[in-house]
């Protein structure tokens, strides 16, 4: 008991406060949902939220393509991060894609982190030739896929120095165009492992935890977390200082209606058993979801053993919400919870 006194007693002190949202839409009118998404996206910028980060997703009705979606935020706002959460590398090429990412950060002035993933792509095998140009089991999709996207948004030049790209109005020295300074520090790793988290650290990518872990070092998901974080920060060699940022599912009801608040109490029911014990032959733990007043939710971060070791925390809005919903849950969230975590609007410190 007195171990967890002295837990709940760190000193907490969040500087940017972040959401991610998965930017649903209808099958039958995407336009509706992206525009939505945007507008998320505006509104967070006026509440005074740092970032807005996205989901990426495939084959399903949301934001297939982050670069192209993150450049059209990137007109509507003139502050805000923004964010990729995660791109999945195994279904990208990572030259084009660092044109792509270069060209949005170049559009956004700096502001985009991006957050990947490695691995085989998950519907690989059903894509198929939609994906592939030849034998999906010569193609490298381990970590060195990520290293070869931070090469190449070094910007560095291509090829020997009589290497040019040519057109009417003359010859220039091969590299990625445009060049974005400093986007290669703003790469994230999605980390719930020891080997995730100690690879990310070794190079130089920034965290992203989120409220699922894998259960290798025990059951209690708070210490299992807390100990990748350790890992994570043993591991990191670089002279600038690392970002992490930790990812909470949070739906506060002050600011819903009776019906609303029985959804949202629903929601949480019906994922409430999944937390209770490590989940599948991989021994996935689940966060519990915090869902209530916002008195109520203050009082368990404030009981969170990893908020004192972060300053960066992200609101991850569920999926089977509506837009009214999500402006209600991000508006009460920075103007009843985040001020008791020590955060200030505009008092996050530059990028």
């Amino acid at each position: 008991m007195q171990a967890a006194a002295e837990t709940r007693m760190a000193p907490i002190q969040i500087d940017r406060i972040a959401f991610l949202t998965p930017g649903n839409f209808a099958p039958e009118r995407p336009a509706e949902g992206l525009e939505q998404a945007l507008d998320l996206i505006a509104h967070g910028e006026a509440l005074g939220y740092d970032g807005a980060w996205v989901r990426q997703r495939h084959l399903e009705p949301g934001i297939g393509a982050a670069a192209p979606f993150l450049a059209a935020a990137s007109q509507r706002t003139r502050r805000i991060e923004l964010g990729s959460a995660v791109i999945q590398l195994g279904y990208e090429n990572p030259f084009r894609l660092a044109e792509d990412l270069s060209l949005v950060d170049v559009l956004a002035h700096g502001r985009l982190n991006v957050g990947v993933s490695v691995g085989s792509p998950p519907f690989g095998a059903l894509l198929g030739p939609r994906l592939f140009d030849g034998d999906p089991s010569t193609i490298d999709f381990s970590h060195a896929r990520a290293l070869r996207l931070a090469d190449n948004l070094r910007g560095e030049p291509i090829g020997g120095e009589d290497a040019f790209a040519s057109n009417a109005a003359g010859q220039y020295r091969a590299r990625l165009q445009p060049f974005a300074p400093g986007l290669v520090d703003r790469l994230w790793y999605g980390g719930g492992s020891n080997r995730s988290v100690e690879w990310a650290g070794r190079n130089g990518f920034n965290l992203l935890i989120g409220n699922l872990n894998s259960g290798e070092n025990g059951d209690d998901f708070h210490q299992v977390q807390r100990a990748h974080l350790d890992l994570y920060r043993r591991h990191w060699q670089q002279p600038r200082p690392p970002r992490i940022a930790l990812g909470r599912v949070i739906v506060p009801l002050d600011g819903a209606d009776a019906a609303t608040r029985a959804h949202y109490l629903q929601f949480a029911a019906g994922r409430h058993a999944r937390t209770l014990a490590p989940q599948g032959e991989r021994r996935t733990l689940f966060a519990p979801d915090l869902v209530g007043s916002s008195e109520q939710i203050v009082e368990r971060l404030l009981a969170d053993p990893v908020l004192p070791e972060v300053r960066e925390l992200r609101l991850e809005l569920p999926y089977e919400f509506t837009y009214p919903q999500y402006r209600q849950i991000i508006s009460d969230f920075v103007r009843r919870i985040a001020p008791a975590l020590g955060w200030k609007p505009g008092a996050a410190p530059a990028a």
